[in-house]
């Protein structure tokens, strides 16, 4: 199984991550950001992919130290989980509909990591969650995940399922990227996406 466990311990956080991306959507995630747990747990459950997440951050200053350390280690375990990426599919997309939104995910396992975004949001916050710091999770996703990962909202109107369909769509996208094909090739004229 294509697993990985990462921790990380700053003065700002302390985490622990899993990932199986041979899973079945089974997730254990406390972040102490609700919102951000409500998120993860859709990326997992919709991407299929085992994810535990156990985070202690110093929430009091404000989320962005959590969502950002969250989204490096979680490329992180991307990065070891796949290894040299060998048989894998490397592109996936999704265009996923949510109630009134309509949101597009594109990814490449490039090996190069890059973040397309294009998400307009109405709202600054969802409850207490700051709504720019889901660009800062998935900016910090592909820098150490080393994928290129295009999110555009196409309709929406209401911020939460604006949201929520982005981290979806992640999860769509990565599930088919991610996907086994059966043979043991690397999906590049180079040899190499790492």
């Amino acid at each position: 199984m294509r697993q990985a466990q990462v921790t990380r311990k700053t003065g700002e956080t302390d985490i622990t991550l899993t990932v199986n991306l041979d899973g079945v959507g089974r997730y254990d995630i406390h972040t102490g950001v609700g919102f951000f747990d409500h998120m993860l747990t859709g990326f997992a459950r919709h991407g299929k992919f085992d994810l535990t997440v156990t985070c202690t951050g110093d929430t009091w200053v404000d989320d962005h130290h959590t969502v950002e350390d969250v989204g490096i280690c979680l490329g992180q375990a991307f990065a070891q989980a796949l290894g040299e990426m060998r048989g894998v599919e490397r592109f996936g997309q999704s265009l996923l509909p949510m109630d009134e939104t309509l949101i597009l995910g594109a990814v490449d396992l490039s090996g190069r990591g890059m973040l397309c975004w294009d998400v307009a949001l109405p709202t600054d916050k969802v409850g207490t969650f700051d709504t720019e710091l889901a660009k800062e999770f998935w900016l910090a996703f592909t820098r150490k995940a080393g994928c290129t990962l295009h999110l555009r909202k196409v309709a929406g109107e209401n911020s939460h399922h604006i949201l929520e369909g982005v981290f979806k769509a992640a999860g769509r996208s990565l599930k088919q990227a991610v996907a086994l094909t059966g043979d043991d090739d690397i999906p590049s004229t180079k040899g190499s996406l790492v």
